[in-house]
C-alpha cells in the first residue's frame, strides 16, 4: 500500500516529499500512478477499452500539469531577478545603513506612546534589518561543475565517501542507491537490493562499506567494491528516453545482496548512519522509534523509543558516542551512548517538522524545519538557539561544511548558503541551465576537494549536481 494511502498531509510539498519515501514494491512511479492502475484493474468493472481511455486522460492531465509548472516557474525566476535587480539599485548604496537607522528612528519615535506600540516597533526594526541585510552583495562565488544523471526517481539524499575515495552515493525512490565517479559523473554500481524507496545512504569511514535505509522497513550494509574500468559515460550526450536508460543499464554493474541486514522496524526507515567507531548503526523510522543496531551481528542492542510522530533524520557526531533523531513531532532529541546507561535529551524550538538535525565540528547541532527555519544550537547549552535563520521555503536534509558554512536545499528549488552566526553568505544558481527545476531535498559538502567540486546537492528532479563554492576573498 502507498504511503500516500496510509498518512494524510496537508502540505502540499510534505506530500510530494512523503509520496516515494515508502512506495509499492511494484514499477517506478511514472508507470503506475501512484499504484492507481492497479487499483483499477483489481476493483473496477470498467471495460478494458475504457479504461484506457480513461488513463489516456491521466496522462493528459499530468502533462498539462507539469506545463503549468515549469510556466510558474519560468514566471518566479523572472520575478526573483527583478527583485534583486531593484535590491542592488535601492540598497546597495552607500547610505544603505542610514537608511536603516532613518527608519527604526522614526517607527521608534511614532510608537513611543504605549508599551504595546513599541513591541511592534522592535519587531518593525528587525524586520527592516532583515530585509536590508538580505540585498547585502554574496560573499561566496558558486558554480555548477558536475551533473550526475540516471536515476529514473527523485533522489532523496547524496553522500561522499570519506576523503581519499573520490566517489559519492544517491539514494533513490526508484528503490536503488549509486555510486559514481566524481570525477567522470559516471555510474561505477548500482545497489538494488532494497524492495522499496531507498531514502538514506552512507559510506563506512574506513571501509568500502555502505549503509542504506530503505522504505521496506529495512537497513542494509553491502560492499561497494568498485569497477573503475567501465567505459565511460558524458551526462552531455544527447539521448532521451529509452534510449538512455537501456545505454545506461547495459554500463552499470548491479549489487543485490547485502553483506547485513538490519530488522526491527515495522515502518519506512527514513534515515540510517554510522555511529563513530562504526561498530553499531541507528536507524530511524516511520515507526516513531530508532534502533541501535550491532554491525557484526546485525542484532538489536537497544530501541530508542519517546518521539510522538514518525522520525524524518538522524546524525551522529564525528567523535563521540552521540546522535540526535529529528521527528515530525516538531522536536528533535540528543542521545547519549558514552555511558553504559544511555541518556535522552528533548529540545523544542520548532513549530512543525523537524526534517534534520546535524553536528558540526565546532560540538553545535544545526536543526531545519518545515516551519522556514533554521536554528544552530551549542551543546555546552542546549535550552535556546544561539542562531536563528528565517528562510521563505521548507528546510530539508542541510548538511555543515567543515569551516561552518551551512548548506540549506529547500521545497522551492532554491540552496541558500548560511555561516553558523545566521549571516547570509549566498544562494547557488538557479536558472534554465544551472539549479534544479524541483524541489531539493539534500545536500552534502566534500572535505578534500575534487576537480573543484565541493557541495552536492540532490532533488526530485532526478539530478544529483556538483557545486564549486569559492569565498570572493580567496579569488
Amino acid at each position: 500500500m502507498s504511503v500516500n494511502q496510509n498518512i494524510s498531509n496537508s502540505k502540499v510539498q510534505s506530500k510530494e516529499k512523503r509520496s516515494s519515501m515508502n512506495r509499492p514494491q511494484s514499477g517506478v512511479i511514472d508507470g503506475d500512478f501512484y499504484g492507481f492502475r492497479s487499483d483499477v484493474e483489481n476493483d473496477c468493472p470498467l471495460t478494458p477499452a475504457y479504461k484506457t481511455k480513461l488513463f489516456n486522460l491521466f496522462r493528459l492531465i499530468e502533462k498539462e500539469f507539469d506545463i503549468l509548472y515549469q510556466e510558474n516557474q519560468t514566471l518566479q525566476d523572472k520575478i526573483e531577478v527583478l527583485n534583486e535587480k531593484i535590491g542592488r539599485d535601492t540598497f546597495d548604496k552607500p547610505d544603505c545603513v542610514d537608511f536603516e537607522n532613518n527608519i527604526s528612528k522614526v517607527l521608534t519615535k511614532k510608537l513611543s506612546s504605549s508599551s504595546q506600540k513599541s513591541k511592534t516597533a522592535h519587531k518593525l526594526k528587525a524586520q527592516t534589518s532583515k530585509i536590508v541585510s538580505s540585498f547585502k552583495a554574496p560573499q561566496y562565488n558558486c558554480g555548477l561543475i558536475k551533473d550526475y544523471n540516471g536515476h529514473k526517481d527523485g533522489v532523496w539524499e547524496v553522500s561522499v565517501a570519506r576523503p581519499g575515495v573520490p566517489v559519492i552515493g544517491t539514494a533513490s525512490a526508484d528503490h536503488s542507491a549509486c555510486i559514481w565517479s566524481i570525477e567522470s559523473t559516471r555510474c561505477l554500481l548500482q545497489y538494488q537490493g532494497h524492495t522499496g524507496s531507498v531514502n538514506s545512504i552512507r559510506f563506512h569511514p574506513a571501509k568500502d562499506l555502505v549503509l542504506t535505509g530503505s522504505g521496506d522497513c529495512t537497513a542494509h550494509i553491502w560492499q561497494a567494491a568498485l569497477n573503475w574500468d567501465l567505459p565511460g559515460h558524458s551526462s552531455e550526450e544527447e539521448l532521451e528516453g529509452e534510449e538512455l536508460d537501456d545505454k545506461l543499464d547495459a554500463k552499470i554493474s548491479a549489487l543485490r545482496t547485502p553483506f547485513r541486514e538490519l530488522l526491527g522496524h515495522s515502518g519506512a526507515i527514513s534515515a540510517a548512519e554510522w555511529l563513530v567507531g562504526a561498530d553499531q548503526v541507528i536507524t530511524a523510522s516511520w515507526d516513531r522509534s530508532a534502533i541501535l543496531h550491532d554491525v557484526e551481528t546485525g542484532m538489536l542492542v537497544t530501541t530508542l523509543s519517546g518521539h510522538d510522530q514518525e522520525l524524518t533524520h538522524t546524525s551522529t557526531h564525528p567523535n563521540q558516542r552521540l546522535a540526535v533523531t529529528s521527528s515530525r513531532d516538531a522536536t528533535f532529541r540528543l542521545w547519549d551512548f558514552r555511558e553504559n546507561v544511555h541518556s535522552v535529551s528533548v529540545f523544542q524550538g520548532h513549530t512543525e517538522s523537524v526534517t534534520s538535525a546535524v553536528f558540526t565540528r565546532e560540538d553545535k547541532v544545526v536543526s531545519g524545519s518545515d516551519d522556514r527555519s533554521v536554528k544552530v544550537w551549542d551543546l555546552k547549552n542546549m535550552r535556546y538557539p544561539v542562531a536563528t535563520i528565517r528562510v521563505d521555503s521548507a528546510v530539508n536534509r542541510l548538511s555543515v561544511s567543515a569551516n561552518g558554512i551551512i548548506a540549506i536545499p529547500h521545497d522551492n528549488r532554491h540552496v541558500r548558503l548560511f555561516d553558523l552566526s545566521g549571516q547570509r553568505l549566498a544562494r547557488l544558481p538557479r536558472s534554465s541551465r544551472q539549479g534544479h527545476n524541483r524541489m531539493v531535498a539534500s545536500a552534502a559538502w566534500v572535505d578534500d576537494n575534487v576537480v573543484g567540486v565541493n557541495l552536492f546537492t540532490s532533488g526530485f528532479d532526478r539530478r544529483v549536481l556538483g557545486w564549486c563554492v569559492v569565498s570572493l576573498k580567496d579569488q
